[in-house]
C-alpha cells in the first residue's frame, strides 16, 4: 500500500484503480476549464501569517451547520454517479462521514436512491434537488427526503442545463456505462472496480428510475439535463419549495453578491458559494474571489457555506476566514473513494482535519466558529480581498 499524505496522493491512486471515464467524470470541468483550474489557483495564491508564541491548547473545531452539530466544518458535497465512481459509493461515504462526526449530502442524481443511504446510515443526511421540469415528480422526491429525514434541502440553481465537459463526450459517458472496444483495455485492467459496481446494489440513477419507467425515458448521453432539467426555475418557485419543505433550505450556486442579497429576501436559510466545481459556466470567477464580498452582504441573516477548490485543511480555514461558516468538499473525497472506498472517504476527511489543526497551532487559532481575517498575511499592504 503506497504512503498517503495529502489528497493528490488519493488522487493518483484513483487514477491507476479507476476506470478512464470514471475518473475524467470527477476530475474534468466544463470547457477550457478555466474556472476549474482558477479555483485552485486563486486558494494556493492566499497566504497565513505565522504566529509564535502563543498557547492554542484545547483546539476546537467543532462547529454547527445548517442545525446540525459537527466534528469539523466539512461536509461531503452532492456529487452525482458516485456509485459508479466505487460500487455502493453513496452508501459507502455516507458511512464515511457520520464515522468521522460530519454528514453526507446525497444527490438527486445518485446512483444509490435515498432509502438505500438511509438504511445504510444511523443518522440522517442531507439531499441535494435538482428540479425537474415535471414539478410533480420534484414533489414526490422532496417528500421521500422528508420521509427519510434529511434536515436539510440543497436546491442546486447553477444546472439549469449541463455545462459541456469534453472528456465525457470523447470517453463515451452514459449512464448506466455502456463500454466499447476503445474502453476494452481500460476496464481488463480495473478488475476490482468491475466486480463492485457488477455486484453493486445499482448501476443507473436510483432516485429516478421508477420516473424513467413511468414516462418511458431512456436516458442515452449524461447530457439528458437539458431537456428533463427546469431551465425556467426562478424565484417564484422557490417560494413552492419553500412551502414543500419544512426543513432548512439552502441554494447551491450563488456566485453574484446581488443573487445573495435575493437569496435573503426569498427567506432560504443558507447559500452555497459556489460555482459547480468549475463545471458549468466556464470564465466564471474562482468561488473564493467571490466568497469576500458576498459573505459582507448577507451578514448574519443566512449561513454561508463555501465549496470549489478545496483539497486540505489549509484551504478550509483560508474559505471561513474570507466569511465562509463551513465548506463542502466535492472532488476530494471521490478521490479518496474512487482509492480505497469507505476507508479512503474517511482517510480523506482525516487528512484535511489533520492539517487543519496544525494550521490551528502555527497561526494561532484555538476555535474554528471565529477565524478572524487577519489570520491571513497581507503583505503589509491594505488587505487586497475581495469585498473589504
Amino acid at each position: 500500500m503506497p504512503v498517503i499524505t495529502n489528497i493528490e496522493d488519493l488522487r493518483r491512486i484513483a487514477r491507476k484503480r479507476c476506470p478512464r471515464v470514471m475518473f475524467d467524470y470527477v476530475d474534468s470541468g466544463s470547457y477550457d476549464e478555466v474556472t476549474r483550474d482558477a479555483n485552485r489557483a486563486e486558494l494556493k495564491d492566499i497566504r497565513f501569517r505565522q504566529r509564535v508564541l502563543i498557547d492554542t491548547t484545547g483546539r476546537a473545531m467543532d462547529c454547527e451547520l445548517l442545525g446540525t452539530k459537527l466534528a469539523l466544518p466539512v461536509a461531503i458535497a452532492p456529487t452525482g454517479l458516485t456509485g459508479l465512481v466505487y460500487g455502493d459509493g453513496e452508501m459507502l461515504a455516507a458511512r464515511a462521514a457520520e464515522a468521522e462526526g460530519t454528514v453526507y449530502t446525497l444527490s438527486t442524481m445518485s446512483i444509490c436512491t435515498i432509502e438505500d443511504v438511509r438504511a445504510a446510515t444511523k443518522k440522517p443526511f442531507w439531499f441535494q434537488l435538482y428540479v425537474f421540469r415535471d414539478r410533480g415528480f420534484s414533489e414526490e422526491i422532496i417528500a421521500r427526503a422528508r420521509a427519510a429525514e434529511c434536515p436539510v434541502l440543497f436546491v442546486t440553481v447553477d444546472l439549469p442545463q449541463r455545462g459541456q465537459r469534453h472528456c465525457d463526450i470523447k470517453n463515451g459517458l452514459t449512464v448506466p456505462p455502456r463500454f466499447s472496444l476503445k474502453h476494452a483495455f481500460d476496464i481488463v485492467t480495473k478488475p476490482a472496480w468491475v466486480a463492485r459496481v457488477l455486484f453493486g446494489k445499482r448501476k443507473t440513477f436510483g432516485n429516478v428510475d421508477d420516473y424513467l419507467r413511468r414516462k418511458n425515458i431512456e436516458l442515452g448521453t449524461a447530457n439528458w439535463s437539458q431537456t428533463h432539467f427546469d431551465q425556467s426555475l426562478n424565484w417564484r418557485d422557490i417560494e413552492w419549495i419553500r412551502k414543500a419543505w419544512p426543513g432548512k433550505l439552502v441554494l447551491k450556486g450563488i456566485l453574484d453578491v446581488d443573487d445573495a442579497r435575493t437569496a435573503v429576501a426569498a427567506g432560504v436559510d443558507g447559500i452555497v458559494v459556489s460555482n459547480h466545481g468549475g463545471r458549468q459556466l466556464d470564465g466564471a470567477p474562482a468561488s473564493i474571489r467571490v466568497l469576500p464580498e458576498i459573505a459582507n452582504a448577507v451578514g448574519d441573516r443566512l449561513e454561508v457555506l463555501f465549496d470549489g477548490g478545496i483539497r486540505s485543511g489549509q484551504d478550509v480555514i483560508k474559505a471561513l476566514a474570507l466569511g465562509a461558516r463551513g465548506c463542502l468538499i466535492g472532488r476530494a473525497y471521490l478521490y479518496g473513494l474512487a482509492a480505497m472506498g469507505e476507508a479512503g472517504v474517511r482517510k480523506a476527511l482525516a487528512i484535511i482535519r489533520d492539517e487543519m489543526d496544525i494550521t490551528m497551532m502555527l497561526t494561532g487559532l484555538r476555535d474554528l466558529k471565529q477565524v478572524p481575517r487577519d489570520v491571513l498575511y497581507d503583505g503589509g499592504e491594505p488587505r487586497a480581498f475581495p469585498g473589504n
